[in-house]
């Protein structure tokens, strides 16, 4: 292969951000899935750990490091994706987002069983 066909190609991977540091739509779409995916396992969680754990999953891919709430003890899955919210160029995204994470903050703050799987199950309203 030619430099000249190496270096188009390399341009086009990198246009498609596949050579890009930072998150890519194939991230984005996995960091939502796995949103959408934690905020059911803590709405359906047997006991408050297990509703908080899943609360703080979905808290963490929606903020990020160093975002409002990050609790990096609680585990991040969306790690590799980096924060939704601060990621969000669309405005009625971002404020969704920001809903989810203000629902998901209240449901790590319950103690209350029932208070906290409904405020994951808004965090799945939310993410609709």
């Amino acid at each position: 292969m030619t430099t000249r066909k190496i270096t188009g190609a390399l341009m086009i991977l990198g246009g498609l951000g596949l050579l890009s540091a930072g998150p890519t739509l194939a991230d984005e779409h996995a960091a939502m899935m796995t949103l959408a995916q934690h905020a059911g396992m803590a709405a359906k969680g047997g006991d408050i750990a297990t509703v908080h754990q899943h609360l703080h999953h979905v808290l963490n891919c929606l903020v990020g490091e160093g975002g409002e709430g990050f609790d990096a003890a609680a585990g991040n899955p969306c790690a590799k994706a980096g924060g939704a919210i601060p990621q969000a160029s669309d405005p009625k995204m971002k404020t969704k987002l920001e809903k989810a994470a203000g629902d998901a903050r209240m449901g790590i703050a319950s103690n209350d069983l029932d208070t906290a799987r409904k405020a994951a199950m808004d965090v799945q309203a939310d993410l609709k």
